[in-house]
């Protein structure tokens, strides 16, 4: 086993199909859990991918809490909790790790992004010192706009030698801005940072040298350009106005 694999964060996680009594039920009749068994990780960058409903987000905000962050999102130091509506799937999820501990850690949900940010500002009117929000860039994220408070997180709170586990971040961020993104995550590979992502951007997967798990009736690792979701992207752009027609009719 190559130094790389040992060191990464997340080597690969595995689903105790033994315990599960039921696979009928949500969310274990869900693409991604049907016929899992075991899921490996790129030492640097994993991309999960799939149409709506397929289990990207239940999947990741499992590993996420089994992991031990917070299942609404924030770093292991959060504790709060809007709604519970996260799955047990968690409990049945097995974290295999490397020998290397992450030094920074963050579970980033653009479902529950507005309860993270909400709880950083109850925090910091406790009085506590130094505030949540300067580690954020100083700025209250309820008073910038989604995308820029999402970006503000990427930009100031992820410092490398991290674990960062981000589901759809695409949600709030502009064409241009998913590309700094991509700048960013790089930065932070550098720094050996791991990430494992769920989305539905052709521009984010588009990082070389990592790993992309499509689900459609399961699970498989694909290429980029064989994902459904560049090639979607492609035939649009490339002929928008006969698919234009074709929608249209």
């Amino acid at each position: 086993m190559s130094l790389m694999k040992v060191n990464q964060y997340i080597r690969s996680i595995e689903l105790n199909r033994e315990k599960i009594s039921y696979f009928q039920n949500h969310p274990f009749n869900l693409p991604i859990i049907k016929d899992l068994h075991t899921l490996e990780f790129h030492p640097k960058v994993t991309y999960i991918v799939g149409e709506n409903g397929t289990g990207k987000s239940t999947i990741l905000e499992a590993m996420a809490t089994a992991y031990g962050f917070n299942p609404e999102g924030g770093t292991m130091n959060f504790n709060f909790s809007s709604w519970e509506s996260h799955s047990d799937l968690y409990k049945f999820i097995k974290i295999i790790r490397g020998v290397k501990r992450p030094k920074d850690g963050f579970f980033l949900r653009a479902e529950s992004f507005y309860n993270l940010a909400t709880n950083i500002e109850i925090l910091d009117e406790g009085g506590m010192s130094p505030k949540i929000i300067d580690s954020y860039g100083g700025i209250s994220l309820h008073k910038q706009s989604h995308g820029e408070s999402f970006f503000a997180v990427l930009m100031n709170r992820f410092s490398g030698n991290g674990l960062y586990i981000l589901d759809e971040p695409e949600a709030a961020l502009s064409p241009s801005r998913q590309m700094a993104m991509l700048s960013r995550i790089h930065e932070l590979v550098e720094k050996e940072s791991q990430f494992i992502i769920s989305t539905h951007s052709p521009i984010i997967m588009a990082y070389p040298d990592s790993f992309i798990y499509e689900i459609k009736e399961g699970i498989i690792k694909t290429e980029y350009d064989k994902t459904e979701t560049y090639q979607v992207m492609k035939a649009f752009l490339n002929n928008t106005n006969k698919m234009l027609d074709i929608l249209m009719k």
